[in-house]
């Protein structure tokens, strides 16, 4: 990948932020389609490992069909940016993932779990050149050291992505129970093939009309303008006011490379645990898999809520009223969320009292995820090992416990797993100077991470129960905490 970094060039209105505004816009609907997108994985899971009657391990070839393209499609993709323009790489990107969302068509038509391997490949591929591109240039559409806030901020509408895509899965993909092979043999020829036309129809359906919507924002991306990206120098603080410029290649940085293992990962370790939970909840407390897949959206819910927090906490900001109306109307949202996946679905025109004490107990996650910013004291680094040990934490309790104490540590991970991604980016990238395009190419290749470790957590799942094979994540976490503690520090190998 060329060592070049994308800068911006001049091409802004008369106060210098109107084309950032619009810019970064425009770019979060990026980040809410591929959040969304990447988390129906969570939905598909449960649906085909019942389909084709698979174990943990197989099934998590989902998986890692899917996070493969990051290993594979990453480098590639910093260097067609590089050549045919950032927006251009967008656009190819949202048109690469519509064609894998056609693919799922065919797969299911046919019943074949290979096609459907082969589809999440490409569909990934395409959203792994939307990240190439659009993380640096969220990164730097503003000021240095306000990019991680601005990085939160996005992530927190891939976050709604994250939680929108449980419900719309729960109502389209899990809809209709999937039926053993003893009960199919009880079918006639014509009620067998009427069965399968409906259980593939719950798959193509959804990812048709995701096709659809990713081809009309290619179109959108390709006629509108935006703020021009070009190769070349950006000084980048290494977070004691200087710069360097003179590594031949960002591999030298070793906060970039420690760095990358920690977006390893965190990705490993965040979608180890959404990827498990249908099964998680189902074998625990005999939940059905649609009613399962909406507490995964507290799950997905909550980073989103604490990207939100994060950005608050991390933006510099020091209007201290503004701060405390953004985060009543977090809270807020918090109570929304957490009203509508605990309610009572036997009876939906009211709650019970059971549904709202578990209301309460995930506002209690919540402050005490707020808590956790506070103590953060707005320094990204310090904040992310915080919130690398309560996750750590919560996982452990998860494994120790059965129930709802189980339920609801393991969900309240999310909460903390928030401003992982963007913030361990943003420190990695820190002070690379002309070598943050290809420093980002290396993060984004790191993402690989969702693709081994759910595997090996799948093995384990087999080999000793779902329930203990959850400490997978529990050494991620522990590594992210280093990280955030030590390993984030800019030094450059000699």
């Amino acid at each position: 990948m060329a060592s070049t970094a994308p800068t911006m060039t001049t091409q802004r209105t008369g106060n210098g932020q109107q084309n950032y505004s619009f810019a970064l816009t425009v770019l979060t609907s990026l980040f809410f389609m591929w959040g969304f997108i990447t988390c129906l994985n969570d939905i598909l899971i449960p649906h085909l490992k019942a389909v084709f009657t698979l174990n943990y391990t197989q099934v998590m070839l989902i998986q890692f069909s899917f996070f493969t393209a990051y290993a594979i499609v990453s480098l590639p993709s910093g260097m067609l940016v590089e050549k045919i323009g950032y927006k251009n790489g967008i656009v190819i990107g949202l048109i690469t993932a519509g064609i894998g969302c056609l693919l799922f068509y065919p797969a299911a038509g046919y019943q074949s779990y290979i096609m459907f391997l082969f589809a999440l490949f490409i569909l990934a591929a395409g959203i792994t050149l939307l990240q190439v591109a659009a993380n640096p240039y969220v990164a730097i559409l503003g000021k240095p050291e306000t990019a991680s806030s601005r990085l939160n901020l996005t992530q927190a509408f891939n976050s709604l992505g994250t939680t929108i895509a449980p419900l719309f899965g729960s109502l389209l993909i899990l809809s209709i129970a999937v039926k053993t092979v003893e009960e199919l043999k009880t079918l006639t020829p014509d009620e067998r093939t009427a069965y399968q036309l409906l259980e593939a129809s719950t798959v193509q359906v959804p990812y048709l009309g995701l096709a659809a919507a990713l081809f009309v924002i290619a179109a959108i991306f390709a006629v509108i303008k935006l703020p021009k990206i070009e190769a070349g120098e950006i000084a980048s603080s290494n977070g004691n006011g200087s710069y360097d410029h003179h590594h031949d290649s960002a591999w030298r940085y070793r906060h970039l490379v420690l760095g990358a293992v920690a977006i390893f990962v965190y990705v490993g370790g965040e979608v180890s645990i959404g990827s498990f939970l249908v099964n998680y909840f189902k074998e625990l407390l005999g939940m059905k898999e649609a009613d399962a897949a909406k507490y995964i959206m507290l799950y997905w819910g909550g980073a989103m809520i604490g990207r939100f927090f994060g950005s608050i906490t991390l933006s510099g900001m020091t209007d201290t009223k503004k701060k405390n109306i953004y985060a009543i109307l977090v809270f807020g949202l918090a109570v929304v969320l957490a009203l509508y996946v605990t309610r009572e679905y036997e009876n939906l025109s009211s709650f019970s009292l059971s549904g709202f004490g578990k209301t309460l107990t995930f506002l209690l996650f919540v402050v005490l995820n707020f808590i956790a910013f506070y103590l953060g004291k707005t320094k990204p680094n310090r904040t992310l090992a915080i919130l690398a040990l309560c996750a750590g934490t919560l996982v452990i309790v998860s494994m120790l416990t059965y129930g709802q104490v189980a339920l609801w540590s393991i969900l309240a991970v999310g909460l903390f797993n928030s401003i992982m991604f963007p913030t361990i980016f943003t420190l990695a990238i820190d002070g690379l100077g002309k070598h943050t395009g290809q420093g980002s190419g290396i993060l984004c290749t790191a993402i690989v991470g969702g693709a081994i470790l759910p595997v090996i957590q799948g093995f384990f799942a087999d080999n000793i129960g779902i329930h203990h094979a959850f400490f997978i994540p529990v050494l991620c976490y522990l590594y992210i905490a280093y990280y955030g503690m030590k390993g984030y520090k800019p030094t450059f190998a000699k």
